[in-house]
């Protein structure tokens, strides 16, 4: 408990925010920037965009694949396990697809080829933008019931909106695509973020003694919550990392991304917030 010393009373609520405001201001521009290019705010993956998933069993290395479907619209190779290999086609018309689907099996007879449509891949998109809307707004009216006061609710939920920008920016940057899974990291990390800004938000307005002394138990019993599940999800990252498991690698990547940007959104954004709130005479 007494490793890292958590005392921010000698900062003012502006100093406290001013960095996570300009992080979220960067990330909405990288955002936005983003969708002027691709149509979405994260680069879609196959899930979204449609296209050809491709697994083969081979020898061949990531170089001569590339040279074997150099006619096609090839996106992405990666290895797995037992000399696994991925392939990622891009959107392609039928024939196109039927000649590429001679060829795999012509030369790599185990293969297994999954394709999604275009079609089908923008019905699912709007599915994943939906359920992401609506449960922010969820969880942005469970939040507003619970405190019924506007700056502190305001605050929770600003925290949430700035740790899933920011991860989603950092997604864009790194290179991960925003697919089925990594959406539903991104609903997880919803949870994660309103976790500890509610037990920073009711250790501050529900509980007597000095602001810094509430903070700094706060932070305590809150960092210690985020290192475990840090912790688990960082060895699940790091299994499938190794054993070649890519969505649940880029799943546990998305939510690690977003526990370190959950936990300056919450101890420096949503604490200087109600420090400032309780300075103007707020809350008990």
């Amino acid at each position: 408990m007494g490793l890292i010393n958590y005392n921010i009373e000698k900062y003012s609520p502006k100093q406290l925010v001013i960095i996570p405001l300009v992080l979220l201001a960067i990330s909405l521009v990288l955002l936005a920037l983003n969708f002027a290019a691709t149509g979405m705010p994260v680069t879609p993956g196959i899930d979204f965009s449609g296209g050809t998933a491709v697994t083969i069993f081979s020898t061949d290395s990531k170089e001569q694949i590339q040279s074997t479907f150099a006619d096609y619209p090839l996106v992405d190779v990666s290895e797995g396990v037992n000399e696994g290999k991925f392939l990622k086609f891009g959107s392609m018309d039928d024939t196109k697809y039927n000649d590429l689907s001679t060829l795999i099996y012509q030369k790599y007879p185990d293969a297994s080829i999954n394709q999604i449509g275009e079609t089908f891949g923008k019905t699912l998109q709007s599915q994943a933008v939906l359920a992401i809307l609506f449960s922010f707004i969820g969880m942005a009216v469970v939040v507003f019931i619970s405190f019924r006061t506007l700056v502190p609710s305001a605050a929770v939920v600003l925290s949430a909106f700035a740790d899933m920008a920011m991860t989603a920016a950092a997604m864009n940057f790194i290179g991960i695509p925003l697919s089925l899974g990594t959406v539903a990291a991104l609903l997880m990390l919803i949870g994660y973020s309103v976790d500890s800004d509610i037990l920073l938000t009711n250790r501050v307005l529900k509980r007597q003694g000095k602001l810094n002394d509430k903070l700094t138990g706060a932070f305590h019993t809150g960092i210690i919550m985020t290192t475990t599940t840090f912790t688990a999800i960082g060895a699940m990252f790091l299994v499938s990392w190794f054993g070649s498991v890519q969505i649940v690698a880029e799943i546990s990547a998305v939510l690690l991304i977003g526990l370190v940007f959950d936990v300056m959104n919450t101890w420096l954004t949503n604490v200087g917030i109600l420090k400032w709130y309780v300075l103007k005479g707020g809350g008990k």
